[in-house]
């Protein structure tokens, strides 16, 4: 039902957008059911293509000529045609044939011509507001001309129609007021020369004043320049090197490095909001008040390495002492058959190193 109810509402919208606009096919119909309404836009009928080519050609008048050269009985190209539009509208697919004959789903068929009616509405209220403002612009126009010739500002159009040049040197000032004069004369013109000389004065008044402008202005450029030299001067990478080249860091490469920059204290920025702030704001860590406990342990590990060396110690001496003792038993021949034992300076060095063993161990 609720499907249903809504089929109907865009039925009375779309047949209401096509009374509006004033379609000649809906114009002597008199439909007062939502029911016909829907029945006359989503059957399969003539009259049903005869509205959507209406539609079609109200968005692209060129369709005219091709659907007038297409004979009646050729319903299919029509068809073809209309699909092609759709096509290049967007509202459709190359292939949807069923949509333009009506054999769609009544509401998919109502929402396509919804669309293009929207097309069309679009066009005229494009077209009203050129009108409207063309209009408005001729009005204003006609305004501004009756304002301009108005007999108070004829004094001021004349002095835009007919400029003089601001300011001219004294010789030259003195040669157009004869010029004047004379030209005034041929002509019976009886103005008087004294305007002239007036109007050049303050001509010139204008002139001098500019001119103190223009050399504030030559100042102020003058003290930038200079400023600007400085501040070149300062600036070492924005030098070139003796070599010739480049410097490394151009303005280019200085301004891709500090936008580069931004970017990155931006991200920084935002890890830190989101991320380091909780733990940065946290308190330091307190000190164990046990730090006896680890003093002893380390005296304790350092002791037992002292008694590790010195069992190394005793071991590698007991084992040095037989070896002194075997070479001191064993006996050994040497040339002629002759036995020979250790000098008695080996005797005095073992006494030596046992005096310093022992006195170690104690």
């Amino acid at each position: 039902m609720a499907g249903d109810s809504k089929e109907l509402q865009l039925s009375l919208r779309v047949y209401n957008i096509l009374q509006s606009l004033g379609c000649p096919l809906v114009d002597g119909l008199y439909l007062r059911e939502a029911e016909s309404m829907q029945e006359l836009l989503c059957s399969p009928s003539l009259h049903r293509t005869d509205i959507l080519k209406w539609i079609c050609t109200s968005i692209c008048p060129s369709l005219r000529e091709k659907f007038s050269t297409t004979k009646a009985t050729k319903n299919e190209d029509i068809i073809q045609e209309l699909t092609r539009f759709g096509n290049e509208m967007m509202l459709c697919k190359a292939n949807d044939q069923d949509l333009i004959k009506g054999l769609a789903p009544p509401l998919r068929q109502l929402a396509f011509q919804e669309q293009l009616l929207m097309v069309i509405q679009a066009d005229s209220s494009i077209h009203s507001s050129q009108k409207s403002s063309s209009g408005d612009d001729s009005v204003k126009n006609d305004d501004l001309l009756g304002e301009l010739m108005f007999h108070d500002h004829l004094s001021d159009l004349d002095m835009l129609l007919n400029p003089t040049c601001n300011p001219w040197p004294a010789h030259i000032r003195e040669h157009l007021i004869r010029t004047q004069s004379a030209h005034n004369k041929k002509k019976g013109n009886h103005s008087k020369p004294r305007d002239f000389i007036n109007r050049s004065e303050q001509h010139s008044r204008l002139g001098s004043h500019g001119e103190e402008s223009l050399s504030e202005a030559k100042a102020l450029l003058q003290s930038t320049q200079s400023t600007l030299e400085e501040l070149h001067k300062e600036c070492e990478f924005l030098q070139s090197d003796s070599s010739g080249s480049a410097a490394v860091l151009s303005p280019c490469v200085l301004k891709v490095a500090i936008s580069d920059m931004s970017q990155f204290m931006t991200a920084f920025g935002h890890l830190y909001n989101t991320d380091f702030k909780g733990y940065c704001q946290r308190a330091p860590p307190a000190l164990s008040s046990g730090t006896s406990v680890f003093q002893s342990v380390h005296q304790l590990l350092h002791s037992c390495n002292k008694l590790e060396a010195l069992k190394q110690l005793s071991e590698t001496s007991s084992s040095l002492t037989q070896t002194v003792q075997q070479l001191q038993t064993d006996r050994r021949y040497w040339s002629k058959g002759e036995k020979h034992t250790l000098p008695k300076q080996l005797e005095e060095l073992k006494n030596r190193y046992v005096a310093f063993l022992s006195l170690h161990q104690s």
